[in-house]
This record gives C-alpha cells, sequence and structure tokens, in this order.
C-alpha cells in the first residue's frame, strides 16, 4: 500500500545552515513497496521512495565556476541560487542490508534506463540482488510535465532585472507526413519562446539531406502554436512549441527554425544538482540524509550509469569538473558511459537544450559531439587546444574509474571511434590508466531482444543482438575494480595499429558487397564550426546556423569475410553468426531520405543455407552448410565462446542459460 504524506505531515531534512551544504532539503512524499512487499534472498523487501531535493549553490564558489550564466541567477537573502530536481529512490527497506553502493542512473530526457539495462536476462532484479540502491533525480529543465518524467526545476538567467535574449535554432524531422509538428524534434519537450522580433523575423528552411542548401519556406506559410503544459501539479518551464506548414510537413525533410529567444534557462544546474546530490547521500549524517544506518551514511560508494544522452551527461559532469564536491571529494567513484559515443551535450550552455544530440540526418549540428573527445589528452587540428574528459578531475585528484562502453554503432551514428583516436582519425589515443574502452560488435544503439523482427523503418530488420549480459558482467567488474582494487576485464576495441579500426568506405573497411544490400554512402562525422566569438569561453552561440568549418576523422571497425566487425567484443551470438550483424541501416522509402542512415540503428543479413543458394545468389559469404557441420557443431563452438567470455569476466555465469537459449532456437536453420 503507497503511504502518501500530505503537505501538512511530509517528512522533510532540513539543514541548519545553507552555507554548510548545497543540499538544503529532501522532502519525501511517498513511500510504496516494490513489487507487492517482493522479498529479494539475503536483502529483504525493497521500497520505492519518492520526492524532492532543494538546493542552493553560491555563485561565488569555485567549485561552481563551470556553470554557465550561474552569475545571471537570481539569489535569495543569503546570496545563494535556489533550485530542485524530482527524486526517487530505489532501496532495501533495511537499508543494513544494501551492499553500501549507490547505483545513480542519469534519466534519459526523463525516463529511467538502468533498470531495463540490467534487469532480466539471468534472473529477475538483477541490480536489487546485488543490494544496489538505486538512485534517480531530475536533471533536465526543458521537460513537459507528466508521464512520471523527472524534473529539474532552474532559474531564469537575467541581466539587469531585464530579460536576456539571443538567436537559437530548432531542427526537426518527421519520420511521417504530418500537419503539425514539434519543433523541439522530440515530444515532451519545451522549447525557448520567441521575442515579439524574434517571432515576425524567424526564417524556417527546409533540405533534404544535411548537406543540401536550406530553402527558405516564406514566413507567410507557417505559423507557430506554444502553449504552457500544466500536469502533476505543475507548470512547464518553456511552452510546447508546434509549427503548423501550409501544405503539410513532409517524411524525412530536415526543417530549421532560427529566431530570437528570451528566458535562458541556467541548465548547468542540473550537473550541479547531480554532484551534490550523491555527495550528500555519501557524506550526511544527520536527519537531512534518508540513507543512514545508526545515523551514519550507509553509501560507502557510488556509481554512475547513463545510457545514450545520460551517458554523454556523464561526460559532460566529469569534463565541467562535476566530479569534485564543495570540498573537494570524489563524488563518482566509478562511472559507466554507455552508448555516448564521443559525445558530451547541449547541457551546460546558454540556451541549452539537453534533448539534442547529434547523428549523420538530424540534429547534426548541435553543439554535443565537440572537442575534447578522448579521456586523456589529445590536440584540437582546428584551435591547437590540449584538453581532455578527465583534465579537471586529473587535476583535483578525483577522477573515477571509468569504463566507456559502446556498441558498434557508435562508430557509424555517434563517433565512436573519436573516444579512441586523435581528433583527425590518424592514430590510436593513449587511454588512461583508470579508463577501459569495450566496444561491443555486431550491435546497435539500443540492446535487441536476441530475436529477428521483420518490419521497422529500415531497409534492413533491425539488429537483433541483446548485449545486456555484457552490462551486467561489467557492472560487477567495476564494483570490484573500485571496492576491491581487482583489475578490470581488458580493454577490447578496434585500433589502427593491428587494422582492425578503419577508413568507413567498402574498399577501405573490407565489406564485401553482397547481393540487394545498398552500403551506406554517408556517416556521421562531427564538424567543427564557427559558432561565433564567445562560444569557446562562454558557450554563448551569436552565429545561427553556425558555418562550417572543417570535419573530424571518425572510422569504424574493419570487417571479417562474413562482413561481421573485427577487433571487438563479441557476444556467441555473433562471434558464431548465422548472419551478418551490421551497426548500420538506410531509411526506408516509406520515411524518405532514403540514401541516409537510419538514426542509431543497425541490422540483419541472414547467411546462405548452403553453397547452392550462395553461389546463385552471387553472396561472397560462406553459408551455414559449409561454416558448420550441423547443429551440433555450432551449439558447440556457440557454447565454447560463451565459456570463454566468461572467464575472461565480460559475462556472469547467470546468464548463460540465457544465451544458449538463444543458440537453440536457431535449430531450424540447420534443419533440411
Amino acid at each position: 500500500m503507497i503511504r502518501r504524506c500530505l503537505l501538512f505531515v511530509f517528512i522533510s531534512f532540513a539543514i541548519i545552515s545553507a552555507a554548510s551544504a548545497a543540499v538544503t532539503r529532501v522532502v519525501i512524499t511517498e513511500r510504496e513497496p516494490y513489487e507487492q512487499g517482493k522479498v529479494i534472498e539475503g536483502i529483504g523487501s525493497y521500497e520505492w521512495i519518492r520526492g524532492r531535493v532543494e538546493f542552493a549553490i553560491d555563485p561565488a564558489a569555485a567549485a561552481n565556476a563551470t556553470v554557465v550564466d550561474l552569475e545571471f541567477a537570481p539569489t535569495n537573502d543569503a546570496g545563494l541560487v535556489e533550485f530542485s530536481a524530482d527524486l526517487e529512490i530505489l532501496a532495501p527497506v533495511d537499508l543494513s542490508k544494501s551492499n553500501g553502493a549507490i547505483l545513480y542512473d542519469v534519466n534519459n530526457r526523463g525516463n529511467r534506463v538502468c533498470l531495463g539495462q540490467f534487469n532480466g536476462g539471468g534472473g529477475d532484479d538483477f541490480l536489487l540482488r546485488q543490494g544496489f540502491i538505486v538512485v534517480w533525480s531530475g536533471w533536465i529543465a526543458e521537460l513537459l510535465p507528466g508521464g512520471g518524467r523527472l524534473l529539474l526545476d532552474a532559474p531564469i538567467a537575467t541581466e539587469d532585472g531585464r530579460p536576456i535574449t539571443g538567436m537559437v535554432r530548432a531542427e526537426f524531422v518527421s519520420d511521417y507526413p504530418a500537419d503539425r509538428y514539434q519543433i523541439s524534434h522530440f515530444g515532451n519537450h519545451g522549447s525557448y519562446p520567441p521575442t515579439e522580433k524574434g517571432l515576425a523575423e524567424a526564417v524556417l528552411t527546409w533540405r533534404l539531406n544535411e548537406a543540401d542548401p536550406r530553402v527558405v519556406i516564406p514566413r507567410s506559410q507557417w505559423k507557430l502554436h506554444r502553449e504552457y503544459v500544466e500536469a502533476d501539479g505543475r507548470r512547464s518551464l518553456l511552452p510546447k512549441s508546434e509549427i503548423e506548414i501550409a501544405g503539410g510537413i513532409q517524411a524525412g525533410f530536415i526543417y530549421e527554425l532560427v529566431y530570437e529567444a528570451h528566458g535562458p534557462i541556467v541548465q548547468g544546474l542540473g550537473l550541479a544538482g547531480i554532484r551534490d546530490l550523491i555527495s550528500h547521500f555519501k557524506h550526511a549524517e544527520s536527519e537531512q540524509n534518508p540513507l543512514r544506518v545508526d545515523g551514519k551514511a550507509v553509501a560507502r560508494f557510488a556509481y554512475g550509469f547513463g545510457v545514450s544522452q545520460s551517458g554523454r551527461c556523464l561526460r559532460q559532469l566529469l569534463y565541467d569538473g562535476f566530479n569534485a564536491d564543495e570540498q573537494g571529494r570524489i563524488v563518482f567513484d566509478g562511472v559507466i558511459p554507455h552508448v555516448a559515443g564521443g559525445g558530451r551535450g547541449f547541457f551546460n550552455h546558454r540556451f541549452a537544450s539537453p534533448t539534442r544530440h547529434n547523428t549523420q540526418h538530424d540534429n547534426h549540428l548541435y553543439p554535443a559531439d565537440v572537442f575534447p573527445f578522448t579521456y586523456g589528452q589529445s590536440r584540437d587540428p582546428f584551435t591547437a587546444r590540449e584538453d581532455g574528459i578527465l583534465a579537471r578531475a586529473q587535476v583535483a585528484g578525483t577522477c573515477p574509474k571509468v569504463m566507456h562502453v559502446q556498441s558498434s554503432s557508435e562508430y557509424w551514428h555517434r563517433a565512436g571511434s573519436l573516444v579512441h583516436t586523435d581528433p583527425e582519425g590518424k592514430h590510436d589515443a593513449e587511454i588512461p590508466d583508470g579508463v577501459r574502452i569495450y566496444a561491443i560488435g555486431g550491435a546497435q544503439h539500443g540492446p535487441g531482444s536476441g530475436r529477428v523482427q521483420e518490419g521497422g523503418t529500415g531497409q534492413l530488420p533491425r539488429n537483433p543482438t541483446d548485449y545486456r549480459p555484457v552490462m551486467r558482467g561489467l557492472l560487477m567488474a567495476l564494483v570490484a575494480w573500485v571496492q576491491d582494487e581487482t583489475a578490470p576485464p581488458a580493454n577490447v576495441y578496434p585500433k589502427l595499429a593491428d587494422g582492425t579500426l578503419a577508413n568507413w568506405s567498402a574498399e577501405d573497411s573490407g565489406w564485401r558487397a553482397l547481393p540487394g544490400i545498398r552500403y551506406p554512402t554517408v556517416i556521421h562525422a562531427p564538424a567543427f564550426v564557427n559558432r561565433g566569438d564567445d562560444f569557446l569561453t562562454k558557450r554563448r552561440a551569436t552565429i545561427q546556423p553556425p558555418l562550417r568549418i572543417g570535419t573530424y576523422g571518425v572510422r569504424v571497425p574493419a570487417y571479417g569475410d562474413d562482413d561481421n566487425e573485427r577487433g571487438c567484443l563479441l557476444l556467441p551470438t555473433v562471434a558464431v553468426p548465422v548472419a551478418t550483424l551490421t551497426s548500420w541501416n538506410l531509411r526506408s522509402r516509406e520515411i524518405g531520405a532514403e540514401t541516409e542512415l537510419l538514426s542509431l540503428a543497425g541490422g540483419y543479413i541472414p547467411l546462405p543455407a548452403n553453397r547452392e543458394v550462395r553461389e546463385q545468389s552471387g553472396d561472397p559469404r560462406l553459408s551455414l552448410a559449409e561454416r558448420y557441420a550441423g547443429f551440433d557443431d555450432y551449439f558447440a563452438k556457440y557454447q565454447a565462446h560463451v565459456s570463454r567470455s566468461i572467464e575472461d569476466r565480460y559475462i556472469l555465469e547467470e546468464d548463460r542459460p540465457r544465451l544458449e537459449q538463444l543458440a537453440r532456437e536457431q535449430r531450424g536453420l540447420f534443419e533440411e
């Protein structure tokens, strides 16, 4: 039964002195048993704890110096900037039964992701069976309320009491014809409101492909609809903005609206809030901390986990110096930025929009995939700057253990090679001792179910590789690395030095042409652009759209004889293949722009059944019958790879039955 605490009886933990810590109050409004009180062996029941956390930080403190526009945020009587965030915790009812570690799941656009990444597979409730205290909090202020999304409430920057204005750019692509469409590109997101002048003088353009010239749509042919959204007892900070175009919005085309806006959110407070919340839970020993046992903070360690956007958030948090709290203590002991590719994000800028990312077809020119890309030092060929993701943490002595995990799709869609090469893609980068990189080959951005599904919006069926067993194995290896100093599994990623990382063209990569399959003629390569004189130093864009100057050099895993990727960490479904599992897919004709990459997607191309079928179709890959003596031979090779992966600690023994079941389901491919 849910226990709801009304306002007049809510439990709050009030800080005696706001100057002593950034968390000023934790308000618990609801407690709910997990799965009707389900008992986890050795731990007992878990419970959901929901509420809000309130912050107040000093804009003059050195620890907050990287928060963009913090000096323009309103302050309270003590001269502190106040903000708040939604809070959610999944913890053992008896906290003494926990493993003493927080797993902080950086939510993706307000949505929780870690349970889907780690639970299931070898057994339900994986994270709970390990005893983790799982924590979420809101860190994005542009989200619309509703749908259970976790929100950040952050102040609007003003200068001398006047609204701050600036040019912004809103790009959107619809996969289907539409009468109206949100200019935020993603649903459930607000957009910065235009000034009166901005609305009158806004410029809307369209183009089919990212590199095509922009074509202006006359101002008389479109109008902007705006409304603030109210849900769950709160009002959106930014309006939901939809555009209506005469003749409708065409599938696959890139639309871009450039206008003068007002009211930039101090969005960098989202990063400061993550820092201060985790530090508070690790160190506060009074009633201000709900995660205590016998008056002591129960969490001795904290791990940060983020998927895609939220993985990029972790990289930005590290780069901006937020892994040191206001007292200089380490915040996250270990982090797993997952499928972040080479990017960071539009997270801590004037007129920031954290939802924006970079891919080949859409959102390509937002400031997400920007130098530096590597964790160690590298040199930007366009500015001659030398920098690295961990530069500030190295100076402060607050580097966490880092496991950078990415699918091979990140090499095509998210500039993943730049994580471990120089920015021109000419040399392998030096990887710091506290960093491990794992590139999962034959996989796409999001995990599949392990089973092929027909249909979808690509020219190929979606890549079915389920890499979640690797995520569980690596999480436990990270814990052992941090807490027991047990060396983690070896790096696995393709390298220029051994020829497993290559230029992406079919000829250079070793791709063998397959009948009826179109190989990509495009890839996502981050552009170096001119956003104006203030961007590099103040993160304020004054040129919209930005002016393209050059392109960073991206590479992809090289291909073997079966057109599967080399140099990567391979699941048994890829290492012992019944198909080619691509890290790319092209958009289907039905959604338009069919020469462009289908965002973040991979594909599936089955191997021919036998030599006769192979020769008739002109397929260069060995057939199943030529490759294996039969199902038993296939299954024995598959089992052997599972065993090696367990021995090398990339996956856990408990995932063996699930992986072997996927192989058993292939028996029909070997029957005459």
